[in-house]
């Protein structure tokens, strides 16, 4: 009896082990693929492009003034 639990704890752990070694080969590959870098970049850029106008807004000024002096010697 023992013996048969021995078994089917050892298969299970087998499944186990192998299911996680599987996930994580193909979530490697998926998360390096050309294609999940490039969804991931268009959502950066969009949340960015959201941003980028409120911002601009209240950091560039309306008008600018002299130009610093730069000493020759």
């Amino acid at each position: 009896m023992l013996n048969r639990v021995c078994q089917i704890l050892s298969i299970v752990s087998f499944i186990m082990v192998s299911s996680v070694i599987g996930g994580g080969y193909f979530g490697f590959k998926y998360v390096t693929s050309p294609q999940f870098q490039t969804k991931i970049m268009n959502m950066v850029l969009s949340d960015v492009q959201k941003l980028l106008p409120s911002v601009l807004d209240n950091k560039i000024p309306d008008t600018t003034g002299q130009s610093i002096p730069i000493p020759f010697k």
